[in-house]
């Protein structure tokens, strides 16, 4: 299709690009929901792409909840999926150890039960989960004793992070042979109303600045996520499309994988910020730019009801 970046998909445009491609790839938190409430038209719209012959598939970097439970949330929402259609951080980090690293050993675990699940539904033993308050003096947090058998360190969402955490995690990653994964770099999680939390980035660049170590970032815009897709599924990335609310991560993502890239203004990013990046000519930012925007997804349904 011979259209600039960042156009407005609307009308013919629409068909036009349902018709060269047979993957969907949705983010989810302020795509198709936002907190516990669909976004109005979102769950037709996904349910439409199925029934009119697409592949669709869910990629969110939120490390707090499991395939089954992702899939379970978005029956109640009226979504039709299935476990096997979701890929989060928290299953795809289990995939990285289990597949491609390897892991012969147990996880130091930054990080919430739904992430330990997923790696223990994976064969993958871990420790440190849960809240670890701080004892003693300078002496003792330094003489912590650790888990021989602990063989890499993972950080995702942990709302019970803490300075003994940080402390555990330092003298792990001591070990040059001890790997080192990050679910998400994720900095704030936003909340309605224009609030947010701090999100699972600040607790990796921290475990990194203390460690001294970069860790392998598993999470959009990370190749890795999609490339779990097509291990499992074998899908082309000419005719994938990637669908989310976030430049730096969703867009991105699309952008390093060779896929088309649709940005929806229902959630975090704005389409000023697009139109910035694009007219910067930066290379570091032009990846952030999206082939098409809509105002939100329910933007499809004329085409897809028709």
């Amino acid at each position: 299709m011979a259209v600039s970046k960042c156009s407005r998909l609307s009308g013919p445009l629409i068909q036009e690009l349902l018709n060269s491609v047979d993957n969907f790839l949705f983010d989810c938190d302020g795509v198709i929901w936002r907190g516990d409430e669909a976004i109005p038209g979102a769950p037709e719209v996904i349910n439409l792409l199925k029934k009119n012959g697409k592949r669709v598939f869910f990629v969110t970097n939120n490390s707090t909840k499991t395939r089954e439970m992702y899939a379970e949330k978005m029956a109640k929402l009226g979504f039709q999926a299935k476990t096997e259609e979701v890929f989060g951080t928290a299953y795809c980090s289990a995939v990285f150890l289990k597949h491609i690293a390897k892991l012969d050993g147990k996880v130091y675990l930054v990080g919430g039960n739904a992430l330990s699940k997923e790696l223990q539904t994976a064969g993958i033993q871990t420790v440190g989960s849960g809240p670890d308050p701080v004892f003693g003096g300078q002496s003792d947090w330094a003489d912590v004793p650790l888990d021989p058998e602990v063989k890499a360190v993972v950080v995702g969402f942990d709302e019970h992070f803490s300075y003994m955490k940080l402390t555990k995690a330092l003298k792990y990653l001591d070990n040059p042979n001890c790997l080192f994964v990050g679910t998400n770099t994720d900095t704030r999680l936003p909340l309605e109303g224009g609030r947010a939390v701090p999100g699972t980035g600040c607790l990796v660049r921290a475990v990194e600045t203390v460690s001294q170590r970069k860790a392998q970032i598993i999470g959009k815009p990370s190749h890795f996520m999609f490339d779990c897709v097509v291990s499992e599924y074998g899908i082309d990335p000419a005719r994938t499309v990637m669908v989310g609310d976030r430049l730096d991560t969703d867009i991105l993502l699309g952008s390093n994988c060779g896929l088309k890239t649709l940005l929806t203004l229902t959630g975090v990013s704005h389409l000023d910020e697009a139109t910035a990046h694009q007219e910067s000519h930066c290379p570091e930012r032009t990846g952030m730019v999206p082939d098409y925007y809509v105002e939100t997804i329910a933007d499809l349904l004329p085409a897809l009801q028709g």
